[in-house]
């Protein structure tokens, strides 16, 4: 029996980096789960779309029925994950009879996103040694939906708490502060030694670079890069697919 398709759904940026890393990621996912049939489809900017995806699903069906399992590449549930996505689903479905879809959650919170923030950390040269040390400013693209927001400030919490930080801020690229280089001096203000950034957001692009150049300008010790490929992520959209198939939430179909 052929396993439901996997689409994962990315926002999309007029940046070339970001569809160039959410394919790197979705080949990551290809090559932990051999034959399983991985597909992406954007909101905006970028193609396919994806209504473009699903009725190439719908064309390749023939007269059978087809299962997809839509997930949002999204670390929080915000505006996309609430509306957006959900929207062009509903929107697309009613024309492809032969699909039924099912939402998986978005990726966020998990350990293995945090797991994935250390895993770039330690590529930015922090050494075992100095996590005692060493504060942490937990760099999220923003939102202005509450939820995403307490989401966020829980996740830094809950890593200071695991992992031994000094101290972990969060930070928001827009919509809500305190933004990157703000964080990076109110640590520096606490007494905190050796402050290091660690982008919360999956694919390079204008909110990221915001990021980066408030690191730089605030002088933080260490600046890691995006989460991008990393296995944690992969595995992370894996058992989000695994857990839309067994609970079969958000059921959409025409």
């Amino acid at each position: 029996m052929r396993s439901p398709t996997l689409l994962v759904i990315a926002h999309g940026s007029r940046d070339p980096r970001h569809a160039a890393t959410v394919a790197r990621l979705c080949d990551r996912v290809r090559a932990l789960r051999p034959g399983l049939p991985v597909e992406t489809g954007h909101l905006d900017f970028n193609a396919p779309s994806v209504p473009q995806v699903l009725s190439r699903l719908h064309a390749g069906a023939g007269g059978r029925s087809r299962e997809v399992v839509a997930l949002p590449l999204l670390l929080t549930r915000a505006f996309h994950a609430k509306s957006d996505i959900p929207g062009v689903l509903r929107e697309t479905l009613p024309r492809l009879p032969r699909l039924t879809v099912h939402q998986a959650g978005v990726l966020g919170p998990d350990a293995l996103l945090t797991a994935a923030l250390e895993r770039r950390l330690r590529e930015a040269g922090l050494r075992a040694g100095d996590i005692g040390s060493t504060g942490v400013v937990l760099a999220s693209a923003g939102s202005s939906d509450p939820e995403a927001i307490a989401a966020i400030a829980e996740t830094a919490r809950e890593w200071r708490r695991t992992t031994g930080w000094c101290a972990v801020r969060p930070a928001f690229a827009s919509a809500s502060p305190p933004r990157t280089a703000d964080a990076v001096r109110a640590l520096r203000a606490d007494g905190v030694r050796r402050v290091a950034v660690a982008p919360y957001v999956l694919a390079p692009g204008f909110l990221p670079d915001r990021i980066a150049r408030g690191a730089r300008e605030a002088g933080a010790d260490l600046l890691a890069p995006v989460l991008g490929d990393a296995p944690e992520v992969a595995r992370l959209l894996l058992r989000r697919y695994d857990e839309a198939r067994a609970h079969r939430p958000q059921l959409l179909t025409a």
